[in-house]
């Protein structure tokens, strides 16, 4: 996710905009707060028209419509800015009280129960480490900056608040890198918001007491105790024991399990109201998805929607006939699957049905589901083989990696293979079975591509596996002197896609440089620093020559999936290149600058993935639900087909998408609404199967339960890609109001729920279930695809990002947004019986948590972070490092030594990776104060501080305050 060069020039920030701006509130992701009094500056962020905003913040559709127009970009410019994370130690704040509430029945009518108020303990005290930290320039004339962060000291507990904030003083100018940590890791006080009432309809709040006084901008607050997801995804716990016939939601995550029941009251829930679904999710060992053949019978289904039969149905007329759950109509039972019933109502046989037992369940096809003979396992592998290529090592360790999987690859001796390599040149290889070496033929013309032998460039694996393996192992030498540094993409993604059209099946591309010859010729742009805060700055984001959408709907129709892997150093379009992914339900893995030395480990693992992992081939999605509401818009890599039926021509584990729902009925008449979702794929083994998740929500007539049944990861899942999506059409700043504006509304709607119980204006009210949706909100608005302006992120290093997070599943959105952040000196120095290291408890994300004399690992899925600290024991460093423990960081890496400690660290990194192995995490080395090195892997990425132009978690949750307050 994150690029390998942390030498990226760091540019200032333009003043945030806000949509919904205020006399007295900050501007969104900025550090400053305003001065009230006649000191305060005229000038002042001016508010969007209403008329920017006529519909919701969010419109997306994935059909494949017109490219911006390109422009001509000039020169980058701009000037160099330190980051710097840290807040001045101005003042010291009283430690507020946070109190939690409960309202039993679904109105509320007097004063909630209240818990008594607790005091967070006194903090222990330990060795003192001195810090310093730095000063913010204004962002505004007249604006002063506030910061939340406090400043802890003693080696193991956060200095208490002293007194309430009555102003701001700049702190001591920085002195040593060193000197900005505190020593002194965070302390979580003894309290928690309420957990749910499971008794009757409970509502489930908590407030937190801000402090803030009228007229000032108060941040006197404890970020101790706001909440964070240390403990990693959150499940609703009481759904699933509603409905214990559901599907796993691993498959299916609505965002509220409790559905709306009238338009009315679905305009009043201002959060995205959908699913995310993963179809292919991986079981965990012992499960299985139950597999049923009709066989003679046939596929059980409704006459009128098509729904297929699931736990959900009822049988009436003693098991003659079948009522639709979605539709309520009655169908009649076919003599082969009829079955009496008892007295309750239930089949006899009810036990030898799974598909009437489980959510989960795969049906075997018959033929009328194909339209033609089911497709063969294809790879076929689209290599540039310029000069970068070669040098960077990457053609060895493709080749190599390719080689060791020929065994693993799904379809046994019906997969089907193919090559062609190209620099400024076309290079076809005939590897037909007859052959001892494959023949090597040249096509330089690039505007009509001849291609020779299309019989014989893709072959059965089983069959040719000599001329394959003979060609995988004279590839690297075959092109070790090539000096070309051009690249022929377009005409050679035109010639792959001739060969593969017949039967379908997934390219891989390997890309190295910029297209530069032929047809999809591509040319520098994005430097250009005037564009960013322009209405012209999402068209860096889109493709600038539409050839490459064109491609991708040919693809896609022809049943061929593209992944892209792209290594260059230098800009290489992602946004173009990685349309081919999107419309054709692909991914994009970026590897920047990439070393075969440094990087090979990480592409040896994901290729190996990619090519060995079970994958569904020329496959259709549909999801239906229940009458009264109907899906009307999806997120994710796919190609929409009709206004339902998403195309993906290969399907895996490690993909999920997003979809949004209304009513379509002013009310629903119904106390359960329905959802089944439905693929139609053919598994490697040759088989047409038919996958069906089906699962059942209660529907609701108050807000409070839409609230109280929310769920967190699927709400943050399909919001980060409303974000994304928005960025294509629209500035990141925009893309980041839109995240804070829905969120300000949600909490907003909420508070008015409780209006008479909480006047007190400085007391936050949010759901139990949402108590992580603020933090997760700033950390969308923090991550790659969004962060900043022009100097935050590269942008190709944006957008494979914005890739990636479009495809990833609940679990690994969550994980990338708020990481893992875990400290292991201790467990390394310990003398103990084998225990589990890497269940070692979370901290949160900021650099109070840093203790100088610790080493840490900052895991987010993508790759490891180890931070060591400035008065760390040399015998770490040198169990763990050898002698280089004292070198630059950045030229040294970490492998397995000859000692306890070096096995036990290496032993916590690869039981991390193994708990999700959809991706492979480098390590990275970091040593406290080892600058632009450690901002850039490590402190930018602390969410809960101040960074980027961004606000601190504390900040975050006072401006929204603020604006929640605002007609409450």
């Amino acid at each position: 996710m994150e690029t390998e060069n942390p030498k990226i020039p760091t540019f200032p920030l333009r003043p945030a905009v806000t949509p919904f701006h205020a006399p007295q509130s900050t501007p969104p992701f900025l550090s400053s707060g305003p001065v009230v009094g006649p000191e305060a500056s005229p000038f002042r962020p001016a508010p969007y028209a209403s008329s920017q905003f006529p519909s919701a913040p969010f419109s997306s559709s994935p059909l494949v419509g017109s490219v911006a127009p390109p422009f001509r970009p000039g020169p980058p410019g701009g000037s160099n800015e330190p980051v710097r994370p840290y807040g001045p130690p101005s003042a010291r704040f009283q430690n507020p009280t946070f109190s939690s509430a409960g309202q039993v029945g679904s109105v509320p009518a007097g004063p909630p129960p209240t818990r008594p108020n607790f005091q967070p303990p006194p903090p222990q005290m330990g060795p003192s480490y001195a810090t310093a930290r730095g000063t913010f320039e204004p962002a505004f004339p007249g604006y002063a900056n506030g910061q939340s962060n406090s400043v802890a000291q003693g080696g193991y507990g956060p200095t208490p608040f002293l007194a309430q904030q009555r102003g701001y003083a700049p702190g001591p100018p920085i002195t040593t890198p060193s000197s900005l940590y505190s020593g002194s890791p965070m302390q979580h006080h003894g309290i928690a918001p309420p957990t749910a009432n499971s008794q009757g309809l409970a509502e489930d709040f908590s407030s937190l007491s801000l402090g803030s006084a009228p007229g000032s901008f108060d941040v006197g607050l404890d970020a101790a105790i706001l909440p964070r997801p240390l403990d990693g995804d959150a499940e609703p716990k009481s759904f699933p024991e509603m409905y214990t016939m559901n599907c796993s939601s691993r498959f299916l995550r609505l965002t509220t399990n409790g559905i709306p029941n009238s338009q009315s009251l679905s305009s009043r829930w201002h959060l995205p109201l959908g699913a995310v679904v993963c179809p292919l999710a991986e079981s965990p060992a012992g499960e299985k998805v139950p597999i049923v053949n009709f066989s003679t019978t046939g596929i059980v289904r409704c006459k009128k929607c098509r729904t297929y039969v699931n736990p959900f149905v009822t049988f009436t007329d003693n098991g003659r006939n079948w009522r639709c759950n979605m539709c309520s109509l009655l169908n009649d039972v076919s003599g082969e699957y009829f079955a009496p019933v008892d007295a309750s109502g239930r089949r006899v046989d009810l036990d030898q049905r799974p598909e009437l037992l489980k959510g989960n369940v795969e049906f075997i096809a018959p033929a009328e589901y194909m339209v033609r003979p089911p497709m063969p396992p294809l790879y076929f592998f689209l290599i540039d083989v310029s000069i970068c290529a070669v040098k960077s090592g990457m053609l060895e360790v493709m080749a190599q990696t390719i080689k060791s999987c020929l065994d693993s690859l799904p379809g046994s001796t019906r997969t089907q293979i193919g090559f062609i390599t190209y620099d400024s040149t076309i290079h076809f290889y005939n590897m037909k079975s007859s052959l001892m070496q494959p023949q090597m033929m040249v096509v330089s013309d690039l505007d009509d591509v001849f291609v020779p032998l299309p019989d014989d460039l893709l072959v059965n694996l089983s069959e040719s596996r000599n001329v394959v393996e003979a060609f995988l192992d004279s590839l690297p030498s075959m092109f070790q002197d090539n000096m070309n540094v051009e690249s022929a993409f377009g005409p050679a993604l035109k010639a792959a896609f001739t060969v593969m059209s017949p039967l379908g099946g997934k390219l891989l591309v390997f890309q190295n440089t910029l297209p530069s010859f032929g047809v999809g010729r591509l040319r520098l742009r994005g430097d250009d620093t005037r564009v960013y805060g322009t209405d012209k700055e999402h068209t860096l984001r889109v493709p600038e020559d539409p050839f490459y959408k064109q491609m991708a709907a040919d693809l896609s129709k022809n049943q061929i999936a593209v992944n892209i892997y792209a290594f260059s150093d230098k800009y290489t379009d992602i946004a173009s290149l990685g349309t081919l992914a999107k419309y054709t339900g692909g991914q994009v893995y970026y590897y920047p600058s990439f070393q075969s030395s440094i990087h090979g480990d990480k592409l040896r693992h994901e290729l190996t993935r990619d090519l060995t992992r079970e994958t569904a081939w020329e496959s259709v999605l549909r999801i239906r639900c229940s009458k009264g509401l109907r899906f009307t818009s999806y997120h994710g890599h796919f190609m929409l087909r009709s206004t339902d039926l998403l195309a993906l021509p290969a399907l895996d584990c490690d993909k999920a998408y997003g979809a949004q729902f209304c009513l379509d009925e002013t009310l629903l008449t119904t106390q359960i609404a329905y959802f089944q979702v439905a693929l139609l794929y053919t598994s490697s083994s040759g088989e047409r199967r038919i996958r069906v998740h089906t699962a059942a929500a209660p529907v609701v007539a108050d807000l409070g339960e839409m609230y109280r049944l929310a769920d967190n990861g699927a709400i943050v899942s399909l919001l980060s890609r409303l974000a994304i999506e928005r960025s294509l059409s629209y500035k990141l700043e925009d893309a980041r109001n839109a995240v804070q504006l829905m969120i300000i509304k949600a909490l907003r709607e909420y508070r008015n729920l409780y209006t008479v119980q909480h006047r007190l204006t400085g007391r936050m009210v949010y759901p139990e279930s949402l108590k992580f949706l603020p933090l997760y909100g700033l950390a969308i608005c923090k991550s790659k695809p969004l962060r900043g302006g022009y100097g935050d992120a590269l942008l190709d290093e944006r957008c494979a990002a914005g890739c990636t997070m479009m495809a990833l599943p609940v679990k690994k959105m969550l994980k990338l947004l708020y990481p893992d952040l875990v400290r292991v000196d201790e467990s390394l120095v310990k003398i103990s019986p084998q225990t589990d290291e890497s269940d070692k408890k979370k901290i949160p994300l900021t650099v109070e948590s840093l203790d100088t004399r610790g080493l840490y690992i900052f895991d987010d899925g993508f790759r490891f972070v180890l931070w060591f600290g400035g008065s760390i024991s040399p015998d770490i460093g040198r169990n763990l490092l050898g002698e280089d423990f004292t070198s630059d960081y950045s030229k040294v890496s970490l492998s397995l030594r000859d000692n306890e400690m070096s096995r036990k660290l290496m032993k916590i990194l690869n039981k991390f990776r193994e708990s999700d192995s959809s991706y492979f995490q480098l390590c990275h080395l970091v040593r406290q104060g080892e600058q632009p090195r450690e901002s850039f892997f490590l402190l930018t990425n602390l969410v809960d501080d101040k960074n980027s132009g961004s606000n601190s978690y504390a900040d975050w949750i006072s401006q929204l305050h603020r604006q929640v307050q605002q007609n409450a």
